[in-house]
């Protein structure tokens, strides 16, 4: 299951930053890693520097991929980030931390995306 779960989020991953850069971000990295964890997706999007989770998902029985983004998880993105501003030297305190659910119903072959701007702060 475990496996399965995995490829699930590659495969969600893979469609959300697509919609991303289509919807006008501009990628600086993709599943930048550090010590703390990792961040799906770091980008501008305009003059806001934006630090993105990616949660995928193929049922909503155990709830919506933005409800796994846990407060733990949100401490963790934004130390992250804040590393991330540190190393690479990035002046700006215009910076957005958002979620952006990936919905997959694989009953009719749909795919559902939900961007949650600001989603914490």
């Amino acid at each position: 299951m475990k496996k399965y779960n995995k490829l699930i989020g590659s495969f969600g991953e893979n469609i959300a930053k697509n919609y991303l850069i289509n919807a006008g971000y501009n990628k600086l990295i993709c599943n930048y890693y550090c010590k703390f964890g990792e961040i799906d997706f770091i980008g501008w999007d305009g003059e806001v520097l934006c630090f993105i989770e990616i949660k995928s998902r193929y049922s909503l029985l155990f709830g919506s991929p933005s409800e796994a983004v846990t407060y733990y998880k949100t401490q963790r993105i934004k130390k992250i980030a804040q590393l991330y501003l540190y190393k690479y030297k990035i002046n700006t305190s215009n910076v957005r931390f958002d979620v952006l659910e990936v919905n997959l119903n694989y009953k009719n072959n749909d795919i559902l995306i939900n961007l949650i701007r600001d989603a914490f702060r």
